[in-house]
């Protein structure tokens, strides 16, 4: 509608800031959770070089060594009031719609392992990078991961 097209545009007004945000606030959890050793744990992302992405969150996959799963810290963080999201996809052979084709054999083919998508479906989730958070928002999701890290993984 004209109304929905106004709001539209008047929102693409605010679309750099909106960047600017969810960038700043991904690297503040980056540099902290590099700071405070986090990497043990978690496999942290990056940017793929040359790229300026707009996050649209901060994505954590749980290390296979790691003393907890991913169940485990997202009920920690969901418990302790930071939301979290699961990745959207992972292997999508997984879904139940293959099983369907895979039994119709209705052409489509795996060429590899899928070792990653699984890894990815099963240990990854993420964290916030809304721009409206301020740092002492992200100051808690970090204080409630390092808690978590230190009354169960190391306790």
């Amino acid at each position: 509608t004209d109304m929905q097209a106004a709001i539209g545009c008047a929102q693409l007004k605010k679309l750099p800031s909106f960047i600017e945000a969810r960038r700043r606030n991904w690297n503040y959890l980056r540099d902290e959770f590099h700071k405070r050793g986090f990497d043990e744990f978690f496999i942290l992302p990056e940017a793929t070089e040359n790229s300026e992405p707009s996050w649209f969150g901060f994505m954590l996959t749980v290390r296979e060594k790691a003393p907890f799963t991913r169940n485990e810290i997202v009920n920690c963080l969901e418990t302790n009031k930071v939301q979290t999201r699961m990745l959207f996809a992972g292997n999508l052979l997984r879904h139940p719609c293959f099983d369907e084709m895979r039994c119709r054999r209705t052409g489509y083919r795996v060429t590899r392992t899928l070792t990653n998508t699984d890894v990815i479906m099963k240990r990854s989730f993420w964290v916030g990078v809304y721009p409206g958070m301020c740092q002492s928002k992200l100051s808690f999701i970090v204080d409630a991961v390092e808690n978590f890290i230190i009354n169960t993984a190391k306790g």
